[in-house]
């Protein structure tokens, strides 16, 4: 199995290094990169350019013109991995948020689980948030995954606003992503609503949250607000979605008898 890792970058000069080796020494095969960044203005393109240098076999860069929001990078990068025949794409923050030690589990569950998509989940059974957060930061995100998304969406997935997922090729390819219209941190919502209305399954595993380590968090008051109003546009959008209105997959192409 092929797989494309899709990380987006903004200003991760002090992660990017560390987050590649991290993905680079584990014991998953065919298993690659693709940064995609945003232009950023403290060089993070830059490093990015000098890893792929080092190991092009496995690393991959786009740059973009500037920051044109998370989820508009993560369907350039979508698109991007699957004409370079990506089996799965795996999608995780640079931040260390999401710890490339639970990768190897969210592959062999793919691999071996009748699913269509693995999330690393921070609230299904087992799965935990950093001890440093405030006890205000925890209620907040517990009532977005777990009552609000929920109640709008009727979604099942435990945590549907986390972006450590691991998806099949054909499930992106499913969902058609021109149908995918959030910009933000409301993408992750989007995707996983869009999925589950066209009957595709995620099985969450459970992981440890982690604050990132090193340089600011890109989540205000003001993205999470427009965050939350955004989840009534996406149930709008796409409420009347049927599994029979899966985009079309290519065919494949026949084996070669010669």
């Amino acid at each position: 199995m092929k797989i494309i890792v899709v990380l987006p970058t903004y200003n991760e000069a002090e992660n990017l290094s560390n987050m590649v080796g991290a993905l680079l020494n584990l014991p998953v095969a065919n298993l690659s990169i693709l940064v995609v960044d945003d232009n950023s203005p403290d060089g993070t393109g830059r490093i990015a350019d000098e890893l792929a240098a080092d190991t092009p076999d496995r690393i991959e860069v786009i740059h973009r013109p500037g920051k044109q929001g998370l989820g508009k990078a993560y369907i350039h990068g979508f698109g991007e991995a699957l004409a370079r025949g990506a089996d799965a794409v795996l999608q995780m923050d640079c931040d260390f948020s999401h710890s490339p030690s639970y990768i190897p589990e969210m592959v062999k569950t793919l691999d071996g689980c009748n699913c269509d998509i693995v999330i690393g989940s921070r609230y299904t059974k087992g799965g935990r948030l950093d001890e440093q957060w405030g006890i205000g930061r925890k209620l907040l995100s517990w009532w977005a995954n777990s009552i609000y998304v929920r109640l709008i969406l009727r979604t099942k997935a435990k945590d549907a606003t986390g972006g450590f997922r691991l998806w099949r090729s054909e499930v992106l390819r499913g969902i058609d992503l021109n149908r995918i219209r959030s910009n933000g941190y409301v993408f992750q919502v989007e995707t996983i609503y869009v999925a589950e209305k066209l009957d595709y399954k995620a099985v969450e595993i459970p992981i440890y949250f982690e604050d990132r380590r090193v340089g600011q968090s890109k989540m205000s008051f003001r993205v999470q607000l427009e965050a939350a109003l955004r989840v009534w546009q996406v149930w709008w959008r796409h409420r009347k979605l049927k599994p029979s209105m899966r985009a079309e997959l290519p065919a494949k192409e026949p084996p070669n008898e010669a």
